[in-house]
């Protein structure tokens, strides 16, 4: 399905759903049952999922023009560069816990 075939079975399903619920409230009222307009718009809501759910070939009239693919050999994958990390070493003051293990008996 295509962005303006999006666009239309979003405008089908809005048209349709507001449509059944008129059609279903005006039954409803007029028969005087409660049921009835809920039987209503649930056909409403099952006809609407079937024309706009499915891809059906109406929403494919402006199909998508993708780009020709990259060729692996023209442009490689660039190579991890290895860094190396150098750890600072901590001079052994300041009373924080650095050295764990030394006062151990």
């Amino acid at each position: 399905m295509d962005w303006q075939g999006q666009k239309l079975a979003e405008q089908l399903m809005q048209i349709l759903l507001v449509s059944f619920a008129v059609v279903a409230f005006g039954v409803g009222y007029y028969i005087g049952s409660f049921q009835m307009m809920l039987y209503v718009y649930a056909v409403g809501v099952i006809l609407t999922t079937l024309i706009t759910v499915p891809n059906w070939p109406f929403f494919n009239y402006h199909p998508l023009k993708w780009l020709e693919s990259i060729d692996a050999e023209k442009y490689p994958k660039p190579e991890k560069q290895q860094q190396q990390s150098v750890k600072k070493k901590s001079s052994g003051g300041g009373g924080g816990n650095n050295n764990k293990g030394a006062h151990q008996k």
